[in-house]
């Protein structure tokens, strides 16, 4: 089959949600299919696609909205699906239109299902399904006392972008949850990546089913980095990765870290609009010793910080709708401190830590014991009596987490799709 898949962002972006795409698109092209992505053009300087991407890649006339340049948008209108048309009018027909985004994608989206289903003379929609990636209620309350108007504005622009919602809303969809219900009202199927966001998007009114789909780890990749030697250590290592804005939480995780007073061994992956204030505030905390910003690196460089760490560190807090950094960290062995309980319990692991709650004082003190912990299993490494590779993931349980296990299984909604 030919899928086409719409997104917010240029899956060669900085994001957890385009390294999914990413990898949805090589793991299906294995199984035989056509995928081809729609997105804004990248504007990041030196950025220059492989001919392979070139192929597959459909950059959408955009404008940057960010001063890295890194992340753009794409007004949902005429000209984005006289483009859209153009390319795939040179490519074979598109069997169903996987929507990957919350905002102008989805809507981009939509727009080009209904103008496919026209173009062959159906008098509706080609099958879609729409992935929800964005917990929209969530990340807005966090960045903006004035939620209520943004989610009236999303729900005005989606009108203007759509015209009248075609489908059924449930009456309890409010707010930002009706914007998602009108984009789903839309869609043959609807997935979340994790079951915890697919049970609020239920409970909300969002969709009657909404499946589950979660975004895997590439299996070359992630046999490759357990190849590598974990290097030597005098004490344990923490990683975190991650954007650092507020509903990440990494400032609160560098108070942690002060306060906890652990030795050990901090590094921190990432950039965003608060490094500046991560990197004052480790100097003034006196951290230079410990806390290191390494910024942002390689997609291969953050999965071998993951295997050479002694744990990961989750510190946001009900925003992440899968949060994938801990799936892939236990598909490499490490255990990961959970500041989110939901995603805690999507990835089930035998090894972890779970803070009690949101405080900065019950992260130092879950910061405290697995230091601890983890100081001990290295002295068992010595010759004492404690066994590092208790505090390890093993590899049997990381292997549920790789992404052939998870395309089969977006391959089913596809098809489940397809059949009506």
């Amino acid at each position: 089959m030919h899928v086409l898949i719409v997104t917010d962002q240029h899956p060669e972006s900085l994001g957890g949600v385009q390294v999914a795409i990413r990898l949805q698109r090589r793991y299906l092209e294995r199984l035989g299919h056509r995928v081809t992505i729609a997105a804004p053009a990248l504007h990041r300087p030196g950025y220059a696609p492989t001919e392979e991407d070139r192929e597959a890649y459909i950059d959408l006339p955009s404008w940057p909205i960010t001063r890295d340049r890194e992340y753009g948008i794409t007004w949902p209108g005429a000209r984005a699906d006289r483009a859209l048309a153009a390319a795939l009018a040179a490519l074979p027909p598109v069997d169903l239109v996987h929507v990957q985004g919350d905002f102008w994608g989805a809507m981009i989206g939509l727009r080009a299902a209904r103008g496919l289903g026209a173009a062959r003379g159906l008098g509706r929609a080609i099958p879609t399904v729409i992935t929800m990636h964005n917990h929209v209620d969530e990340g807005t309350r966090a960045v903006t006392p004035l939620a209520p108007l943004a989610f009236q504005g999303l729900r005005a622009w989606r009108g203007l972008a759509l015209g009248p919602c075609r489908g059924a809303v449930a009456r309890r969809a409010r707010g930002a949850w009706r914007y998602l219900a009108e984009l789903a009202a839309e869609a043959t199927a609807v997935t979340a990546p994790s079951q915890h966001f697919a049970d609020e998007l239920e409970r909300h009114g969002v969709a009657d089913e909404v499946l589950v789909t979660r975004g895997g780890v590439d299996d070359e990749a992630i046999a490759q980095v357990r190849a590598l030697p974990r290097s030597p250590r005098s004490r344990p290592r923490l990683v975190w990765l991650g954007r650092m804005s507020h509903e990440k939480r990494v400032l609160e995780f560098i108070d942690a870290v002060a306060e906890s007073r652990i030795d050990a061994d901090v590094v921190l992956h990432g950039a965003g609009l608060l490094l500046t204030r991560v990197r004052e505030r480790i100097v003034r905390y006196g951290l230079e010793d410990r806390v290191t910003v390494a910024g942002p690196v390689p997609y291969r460089d953050a999965l071998a910080a993951m295997r050479d760490a002694d744990a990961l560190v989750q510190t946001s807090m009900g925003f992440e709708t899968q949060g994938l950094t801990p799936f892939e960290a236990a598909a490499l062995g490490t255990p990961t401190v959970f500041c989110d309980h939901e995603i805690a319990d999507d990835v089930a692991a035998s090894v972890e830590w779970r803070v009690a709650d949101g405080s900065v004082g019950e992260l130092a003190r879950t910061l405290r014991e697995a230091v601890e912990q983890l100081a001990a299993a290295a002295r068992g490494a010595d010759g004492g009596s404690a066994d590092p590779e208790s505090l390890r993931v093993p590899e049997e349980e990381g292997r549920r987490f790789l992404q052939s296990a998870q395309t089969a299984g977006m391959v089913e909604i596809y098809e489940r799709a397809l059949l009506g």
